[in-house]
């Protein structure tokens, strides 16, 4: 038998409040190392055309923690993906495709063209997200990333909204 305060909720995705830019802090220091801190993440909210996302559990009994996050600057009918990140322990769960997905509906309201972003050419994981959600590289950038498995190759990858 199955109660109906047993089953899991499923992540929703809101907008980012102030009161999450503490553990959006700690999500991007565990995804990246040198993460950006509560200040940073702040000043970048508070810029013209900078919006995020945050995904978190809906457990009506308990935390509504936030597992990841997308941060998006838009200007000029373009926009670019700041940063996505998601809490190691909750990978492999869908939650960046989430992020993303929801990201680019928004876009595709506020009738943006196109959405940039960079990756680690090393980071299989992403690259498999990115084009399954239609992204596909445009340029490349050597030597971009200071850390991970691969040379730090920055592929520069491109998705049309509209």
């Amino acid at each position: 038998m199955s109660f109906w305060w047993s089953r899991p909720e499923p992540p929703v995705v809101e907008e980012v409040v102030d009161e999450d830019l503490p553990q959006l802090a700690e999500i991007h220091s565990a995804s990246f190392g040198h993460g950006w801190g509560e200040e940073e993440l702040a000043q970048l909210l508070g810029q013209s055309g900078v919006f995020a996302l945050v995904i978190r559990r809906a457990n009506p009994f308990g935390t509504r923690k936030p597992m990841g996050f997308i941060l998006i600057r838009s200007v000029a009918g373009e926009a670019e993906v700041l940063t996505i990140a998601v809490d190691p322990k909750c990978r492999a769960r869908g939650l960046a495709g989430s992020l993303l997905h929801q990201a680019m509906f928004r876009l595709y309201g506020d009738r943006c063209e196109c959405l940039f972003l960079e990756v680690d050419a090393a980071n299989e994981a992403a690259l498999r997200l990115y084009k399954g959600r239609g992204f596909r590289k445009v340029g490349e950038r050597k030597g971009y990333y200071r850390s991970g498995d691969g040379d730090g190759t920055a592929l520069v990858m491109r998705v049309d909204l509209l």
